[in-house]
């Protein structure tokens, strides 16, 4: 019986090679279809499910790294994939005498706002710090690294001075004004930035967050000049903190389109743990412990409040041994309670079909971040062997908050009462009239003239035809409280996508393609018919 149990194992191994095998040649092949053929027929590619009815995840997350690349400004690489973009802004910053080219429009428009890139960017370091073998599994590690570097770029450039910080180039207002290519744009370029006279703690805060992160993601990068851009990263972390710390004031410089409601605590603590973790200089560990009183239980995880993310890094440091930072693991907790249904203590409603709801204006951008935060605290409850989350009315195991949270990417790509995907291109159903100028008005390699502010008005913007260009990878805003999405290019607050609901989401889908992925090695015999039924 021994030795039939050893050939059982010996088999169950070789079958798990060779399903492994097929899923990354699946993830391959689906690299393959996201370049110029797959936007020009549409992005769709089936169901878009694998075997066992689960998202096909590795093309998800190949197509949400993907869309950074259609949200690029400045000058385009050769290799840029999201062809039907081209050059734009290129003399952004000239007023002033800075190079201010580069970096992301942070949704459909033409702006380029710093606060909310930044955190974009350190979303997309976290994603590669904590899921890097996922992310190398479906071989798109390089092109998640690209999009970090893409983006840390722009906020090297902009920190001019050890006390300036620009925040954003263009008129927002002006702006959305008008409904016109980034290659034909021609309103205002207009500087903000922040300075110790005109301080902005929160900008500064993520932006040092931000490149913390990034040299985490890229400091074991291979290429050649990666070891001194790295240590740039670094030493400009160190600098923004400073800057935000020595000169506080809130961030007023982009209302009315992101302001600051949470203040600048939640950002300063953000980024004293993101460079605790990439120094282990005691400073920042001392910063956080003498202000974890100023960390209390939320509900929500986004571009203005980042308490949710701040006591993420920390909880995972007391985990580690650091016993003083008790605070913020009570805090997660409660923000885990917050969200996961039947705990007695849920303070974010789901929909009828499952989504995690925090309010019925770019929902996807919470449900993402949340989803994010409760992937990876799984994962560090999990490794450190501390058992689950207890609340008023349940205890939810490690697997049990992971499970829930691929429920959510899940429903993203297609898992719900409409049977849609809120990814383009993701599936055969998805959105087709997003809220994006770029994408709604015929590129500029195929209507090579000029296309005005008021003729993208008159003409594309109102129109039900779909959008021309097949934005790749974009998730949009989202459904409405009762699982509903009308593919209403006019309502932006469902339909139009944004860099960080993106960045959340492409961490969130690499655990889920984890957690879905991992097949136990030695297998019970009584076990073999169910594993293989899961395939």
């Amino acid at each position: 019986m021994m030795a039939n149990n050893m050939a059982l194992k010996v088999w169950v191994v070789a079958a798990t090679m060779a399903l492994l095998l097929l899923f990354a040649a699946g993830a391959a092949a689906g690299l393959l279809g996201v370049g110029v053929g797959a936007e020009e027929d549409g992005g769709g590619d089936g169901a878009g499910l694998e075997l066992g009815g689960s998202p096909d995840y590795g093309d998800a997350l190949t197509k949400a790294i993907l869309f950074f690349e259609g949200q690029r400004s400045g000058r385009l690489p050769a290799n840029q994939r999201a062809t039907w973009r081209e050059d734009s802004a290129l003399t952004d910053g000239r007023e002033e005498n800075v190079n201010l080219t580069g970096g992301y429009y942070d949704a459909g428009d033409n702006v380029k706002f710093g606060y909310p890139m930044a955190f974009t960017v350190t979303l997309l370091g976290w994603s590669a710090v904590e899921y890097r073998d996922a992310v190398a599994a479906v071989g798109q590690l390089s092109n998640l690294r690209e999009a970090i570097r893409w983006g840390a770029d722009f906020l090297l450039r902009a920190h001019t001075s050890p006390t300036t910080l620009y925040t954003q180039i263009g008129d927002g207002n002006a702006d959305h004004q008008c409904w016109e290519r980034p290659e034909d744009m021609d309103t205002p370029r207009t500087l903000y930035k922040i300075t110790r006279d005109s301080p902005g703690s929160e900008a500064a805060a993520e932006a040092a967050a931000a490149l913390a992160a990034a040299y985490m993601a890229l400091k074991d990068d291979d290429g050649g000049d990666a070891a001194a851009f790295a240590s740039r990263l670094l030493a400009a972390s160190r600098s923004l903190f400073d800057f935000a710390n020595n000169f506080r004031g809130s961030f007023q410089s982009s209302c009315p389109f992101y302001c600051s409601y949470s203040g600048f605590q939640d950002e300063l603590l953000w980024a004293s743990a993101w460079l605790y973790r990439a120094t282990r200089d005691a400073k920042y560990l001392d910063f956080l412990s003498n202000n974890q009183g100023s960390s209390n239980p939320v509900n929500e995880f986004s571009w203005d409040n980042k308490y949710a993310g701040a006591q993420m890094l920390a909880a995972q440091e007391y985990l580690g041994g650091k016993t003083d930072l008790a605070r913020y693991k009570a805090n997660l907790d409660s923000f885990v309670c917050a969200l996961m249904p039947n705990s007695g203590n849920v303070q974010i409603r789901t929909t009828p079909g499952g989504l995690l709801f925090t309010r019925d204006s770019v929902n996807l951008q919470y449900a993402t971040t949340a989803t994010l935060v409760l992937s990876i605290y799984s994962k560090v409850l999990k490794s450190s062997g501390s058992g689950g989350v207890s609340c008023s009315a349940a205890t939810f195991s490690p697997d049990q908050i992971s499970s829930f949270a691929a429920s959510q990417v899940d429903y993203i790509l297609g898992k719900n009462p409409l049977s849609m995907s809120y990814m383009v291109g993701f599936s055969t159903k998805f959105p087709r009239r997003i809220h994006h100028r770029g994408a709604s008005i015929p590129s500029i390699k195929v209507l090579s003239r000029k296309v005005t502010c008021k003729e993208g008005f008159s003409s594309w913007f109102p129109t039900n035809d779909p959008n021309p260009n097949i934005h790749v990878g974009a998730i949009v805003g989202g459904p409405d409280g009762n699982d509903q999405f009308s593919d209403n290019r006019g309502d932006s607050s469902h339909s139009e996508p944004a860099t960080y609901i993106n960045a959340a989401f492409v961490g969130a889908c690499a655990a889920a393609m984890g957690q879905k992925q991992v097949v136990k090695l030695e297998v019970p015999v009584d076990n073999l018919a169910s594993m293989a039924s899961s395939y």
